[in-house]
């Protein structure tokens, strides 16, 4: 028997370096080197290192005003993501009510849309000529709140989903049996459920200060020239100044910052995981009960309403504001000469695009889930696990430049290849994948795999006949989140979208860049083109497994 379990292990540890050969070629090869490459040619100036540049660009009174309001508006976006989005979960996890199935797609739309998207809603809402300038004459665009609101918009589902998940698997019976000891409601939560939740809240605020700190397309669209964070900043060094060695110091240290957060999140979620074990995982979920339950929930439906549905109800609106659906009709035509091709070929250019990046992320993705399977992994299994999170943190803009400097010479000159961007957007695509899928494989019985092994089966035939049954659904929904984050992906693309096959968030932006009321209605349209096909693949998802069973992203 220790003979056949050491084989076992040996085969398993094999199967694991073999699972994760083809991820660490990707990311080595797409990731890594764009990255290194960019980094390199921004620091290196005629064959000399310019690390003296580092200091006076940390010292720039811009920069660090750039650095101060990154880091702000993050912190300040999470706090108050966090006060707007916990009553949400709670009322998910633990209330009964008709439609909430519906809902809870309606809230995690936000979450899936392209950040042009977003921007684009609430310009809808707070700009010029927007809903509040229409009715009280009071614009908000250009300011900080216009900002925090968008940032609250779109990581609310991230609080929800992961908070609430765990939330609905708490007993309440053990909060009840501290009430019955004389404890008020309020001491029994704050000494027996804040415990309990505390991992899933500081894994949720990281994830939405992660997301918050390298926000690109939300702050480009609503700061205006007034605010700028880091990732706007490489933006701007980059394609607008030439001063690659800014953007090199600038991409170091939101590498830096990233690499932390990341840590920080990782110790978290093992904490995490230790305590859901200890919890059961029944059913709590009832009708309000009492004036006070309903108020709540009533008060959480006006919150939805107002701060989810309203931006996006405007922005179809105002893309139906030309009579007889004018600026969808536009979008075939490309007379204006904003586009080499009519604008709605983006559509088709996206979808394609995402197809193809959906395949590589689920290949890829899937691939690394497997090998990071079992929890008890060594140090190389873990410091892969944060390799495969790293796009979500390191400047997008950063990756797709690194993309034109890098891969522009035999064998990999792709520089002109369509590739490009289905790459691109799967290696944002990849963490989503593996946060989906590795719940649900860590949740599958060992012993099951141990003996198929036994009985003579080769690791991929362990996979294909053990694992690929069980977590099929998981991998259908984590296709489906690839594909929607594939679909939207911006930072990366504005710099390796041709011309002539613009996506619809590149062509979104473009289109807003521009004065004119035909491009601002036709920005409209598009973005809600591109909001009805993400819902679309959520509620689809929906339909095939309720995703926050396992409380993950």
């Amino acid at each position: 028997m220790d003979l056949a379990r050491t084989e076992v292990a040996r085969v398993r540890s094999a199967a694991r370096l073999g699972f994760m050969a083809l991820p660490v070629a990707f990311f080595g090869l797409f990731f890594a080197y764009p990255v290194v490459a960019i980094v390199q040619r921004g620091l290196r100036v005629d064959g000399a290192w310019q690390f003296g540049r580092i200091g006076e660009v940390l010292v720039d009174p811009g920069i660090r005003q750039v650095l101060w309001f990154t880091a702000w508006q993050a912190l300040a976006s999470t706090a108050l993501t966090l006060l707007i989005a916990l009553p949400g979960a709670y009322v998910f996890a633990r209330f009964e009510f008709p439609g909430k199935q519906v809902l809870r797609a309606v809230v995690t739309v936000p979450f899936v849309l392209p950040t042009v998207v977003v921007g684009t809603a609430f310009l809808a809402v707070l700009g010029r000529g927007g809903l509040l300038d229409e009715l009280w004459g009071v614009r908000l665009d250009t300011t900080v709140w216009a900002i925090l609101l968008a940032h609250v918009f779109f990581n609310y589902a991230v609080v929800v989903r992961t908070v609430g998940g765990l939330w609905a698997q708490l007993d309440p019976r053990q909060e009840e049996a501290a009430r019955m000891l004389g404890a008020s409601r309020l001491t029994a939560w704050r000494t027996v459920t804040l415990p309990a939740l505390g991992p899933a809240v500081a894994a949720a605020a990281l994830m939405v200060f992660l997301f918050t700190f390298t926000s690109f397309g939300v702050v480009q669209i609503l700061g205006g020239p007034t605010f700028s964070t880091l990732e706007v900043e490489v933006y701007r060094q980059t394609t607008e100044i030439f001063d690659l060695t800014t953007a090199a110091v600038l991409t170091l240290v939101q590498f830096a910052a990233v690499a932390t957060i990341l840590a920080v999140h990782a110790w978290t979620v093992r904490r995490r995981e230790s305590a859901l074990r200890l919890v059961d995982a029944a059913g709590t979920a009832r009708r309000p009960r009492g004036a006070g339950q309903w108020a709540l929930l009533a008060g959480v439906l006006i919150s939805i309403v107002l701060l989810l549905v309203l931006p996006l109800g405007v922005l179809v609106q105002r893309s139906l504001k030309a009579p007889d659906f004018g600026y969808y009709r536009e979008l075939t035509s490309s007379d204006g000469g904003v586009f080499l091709v009519p604008p709605i070929d983006a559509i088709g250019n996206s979808l394609s695009y995402a197809a193809v990046a959906t395949l590589v992320a689920v290949l890829i993705g899937g691939l690394a889930a497997a090998a990071l399977t079992r929890r008890d992994a060594g140090r190389l299994v873990r410091g892969f696990d944060a390799l495969l999170m790293l796009p979500l943190g390191v400047s997008a803009v950063t990756v797709g430049f690194g993309f034109l400097i890098a891969l522009d010479e035999p064998p990999l000159d792709l520089r002109s290849s369509w590739l490009l961007v289905p790459l691109a957007q799967a290696l944002v695509g990849v963490p989503f994948v593996v946060r989906t899928m590795l719940p649900v494989l860590r949740a599958v019985d060992a012993r099951m795999r141990e003996a198929a092994t036994v009985l003579g089966a080769s690791p991929w035939r362990v996979w294909r006949e053990v694992d690929l049954p069980l977590v099929r659904r998981a991998l259908l929904v984590a296709a489906g989140f690839a594909f929607a984050v594939s679909l939207g992906e911006f930072g990366a693309t504005v710099f390796i979208a041709r011309a002539d096959n613009p996506t619809l968030p590149v062509a979104v932006a473009k289109l807003l860049s521009r004065p004119g009321d035909l491009n601002y209605g036709q920005a409209m349209a598009l973005s809600t083109i591109l909001m009805v096909v993400c819902a679309t693949a959520l509620l689809l998802l929906e339909k095939v497994v309720v995703v926050d069973r396992t409380g993950e992203f």
